[in-house]
């Protein structure tokens, strides 16, 4: 696959091998240092996927992708130095799609790029056939990947806005989780697998922000989820 990655670390040996590697496989890598330059690049360049370092000068990783989510719809990888730096849940909730432990193995890296990418792709072409899609006051744009609420946009991350165009479209059905992991990049289904419950988690909240209260999320135990009226 080929795509265009800003990598966002401060370690420059790492940095260089993993842009090498990277550009090996054909994608197109910038490279920066400084967290302070991040969320600048990020908001010109909109890369397809951003390669984020927590530990950097200047701007953490953890405020780079936190305040990116505002803007940026694309993909985020975070690079950790260890697993107890920030758990899965906590990286999650920042609007990560995945992250890495270091040291990093470049295929690896390349074969959760490629997942990230087959997933957002999939999702894409879903989403642009399906133009128009209206419940309960949620307007769904799949042209542009937008969501409004009475006319106001709603500021969800893209695995978010994923998740509410299948319930939206699905509205008053049971959507498996199975399938909504399927719509949803950088998600593999396994029964066992919490995070698209924690995404749904996040899009209640989401929700609720926006003084959506005509309509909510519901879990099916055992099923799957899906949107229904709410009685208010």
């Amino acid at each position: 696959m080929s795509g265009n990655v800003l990598l966002v670390e401060d370690d420059d040996a790492i940095a260089q091998l993993t842009k090498m590697y990277l550009e090996a496989e054909g994608y197109q890598v910038s490279v920066i240092s400084d967290g302070l330059q991040a969320l600048d690049t990020i908001k010109v360049g909109q890369p397809d996927l951003v390669i984020l370092d927590l530990m950097l000068p200047g701007k953490s990783g953890v405020d780079i992708c936190r305040e990116a989510r505002e803007f940026y719809q694309g993909m985020i990888i975070i690079l950790t130095a260890s697993e107890d730096e920030m758990s899965e849940v906590s990286l999650l909730k920042l609007g990560a799609d995945d992250y890495m432990t270091k040291p990093i193995r470049g295929h690896v890296l390349v074969a959760r790029i490629d997942a990230l990418l087959r997933r957002y792709h999939l999702a894409n072409n879903a989403h642009d056939i399906s133009g128009l899609n209206n419940s309960y006051g949620i307007v769904i744009n799949g042209e542009n990947n937008t969501a409004y609420y009475e006319q106001k946009p709603l500021a969800l991350t893209q695995s978010e806005f994923e998740i509410l165009h299948v319930l939206v479209e699905y509205a008053g059905e049971i959507v498996s989780r199975e399938y909504c992991c399927q719509m949803v990049r950088g998600i593999e289904y396994s029964s066992n697998n919490r995070s698209i419950d924690m995404r749904v988690s996040s899009l209640r909240k989401k929700l609720i922000q926006a003084e959506i209260f005509n309509a909510v999320i519901k879990t099916v135990r055992n099923k799957g989820y899906k949107l229904v009226g709410n009685q208010i």
